[in-house]
């Protein structure tokens, strides 16, 4: 026969926990603000999102088809609209295939890629300098003892 109790759970939580009275403050849990969730800032986009974008508005504004365009750089159909969608790490062998395809360089590629991320980055602080302050604290991974 079994000594333990049926059904008995124990849970632990991931979360800090608030200090217990007389515990002297020892446990630190995280203030959160008040008044709502804060809006997130949008996401920086990732390198393959810059690159399928320039890639396939440069393939758009010469009317190309991506058959066409996956011939020239003798790429994949499929591969190359992964590819543009950002889907798809392309390695600099095939961004340079597709790039000349469409009768640029590697390095103009990566530069138009270089000018959207430049251009997001401008764009996120003036969004950080246009938004209200919030008047709440934040929860800066720091923890004061009492």
């Amino acid at each position: 026969m079994s000594t333990h109790a049926p059904n008995e759970s124990r849970v632990i939580s991931l979360r800090p926990q608030a200090p217990s009275p007389g515990s002297g403050g020892a446990a630190c849990a995280p203030r959160r603000p008040m008044g709502g969730p804060q809006p997130r800032a949008p996401r920086e986009p990732l390198w393959r999102d810059l690159v399928g974008d320039v890639l396939r508005r440069e393939r758009l504004v010469q009317e190309r088809t991506l058959k066409d365009v996956s011939e020239a750089a003798r790429i994949s159909m499929p591969y190359l609209s992964e590819v543009e969608r950002g889907r798809k790490e392309a390695s600099s062998e095939v961004l340079a295939a597709a790039a000349q395809a469409l009768g640029l360089g590697l390095a103009d590629l990566l530069l138009l890629a270089g000018d959207e991320l430049a251009r997001h980055a401008r764009s996120r602080v003036v969004r950080a300098r246009t938004s209200p302050a919030s008047p709440t604290a934040q929860y800066d991974g720091f923890c004061l003892a009492a």
